[in-house]
């Protein structure tokens, strides 16, 4: 299991190859970002894009969201999974942020898992993106890199991923690590063909190791 420093260290190497990163959903306010991460729940922020723009024009506001046809919105979010129960999502969400929030994205974990489709992880990477408030979203891609560098074990789960990652690193870091976390699961250490042969954290990594072992044999 890699200590502090070692997870400090791991995490600035990662920085080092992926210096500018951010999220890669794309958005015109606080509004529509929370929107954006809602539908990226089990879907890529590519299909999210592809679809936004004109979920965007058509309800700018949470006043407009909010009064909605669902059936209207599930035309707009089709070709993302899950986008009968995601369209019933946002215009709940929206409703909410009008009736409760003056049409504002609240700035408080208790207040955002209040809104209809928005677990932890939504929370916490709208709080860091919008708000730059520092929390580390933990999701698929952050979860594998995490354990598969034996920063964390193989049993913990999301929430006790982000416990061990805001006790090992410092929290200046915390929402940079985040997306960098992100970058390193998609496009260095995917889930079925991490690039092990030429990952500067080989030598910290057991699991690269072992996969390279057996490649050979």
């Amino acid at each position: 299991m890699l200590n502090k420093s070692q997870t400090v260290a791991a995490i600035e190497t990662m920085m080092t190859e992926f210096p500018d990163v951010k999220s890669e959903l794309k958005a015109d306010s606080d509004f529509h970002f929370l929107l954006a991460v809602i539908l990226s729940a089990q879907a890529t922020d590519k299909s999210v894009n592809s679809a936004t723009p004109a979920l965007f024009r058509r309800f700018p506001q949470p006043e407009d969201l909010a009064v909605a046809d669902v059936k209207e919105v599930e035309q707009y979010i089709k070709n993302i999974g899950l986008y009968k129960n995601k369209a019933k999502y946002l215009v709940a969400c929206s409703r909410s942020l009008m009736e409760n929030y003056h049409s504002q994205v609240p700035q408080t974990m208790k207040e955002l898992t209040s809104l209809a489709g928005v677990g932890r992880k939504t929370a916490d990477v709208v709080l860091a993106d919008c708000f730059n408030i520092p929390t580390i979203a933990v999701d698929t891609h952050v979860a594998r890199i995490c354990k598969r560098l034996r920063i964390v074990s193989q049993k913990d789960t999301p929430a006790q991923i982000e416990q061990i990652l805001m006790k090992k690193l410092p929290r200046s870091m915390w929402i940079r690590a985040h997306h960098t976390l992100i970058f390193w699961g998609r496009y260095r250490c995917q889930a079925r063909k991490p690039l092990c042969e030429t990952c500067p954290l080989f030598s910290v990594c057991q699991e690269g190791q072992n996969r390279l072992k057996q490649d050979i044999n």
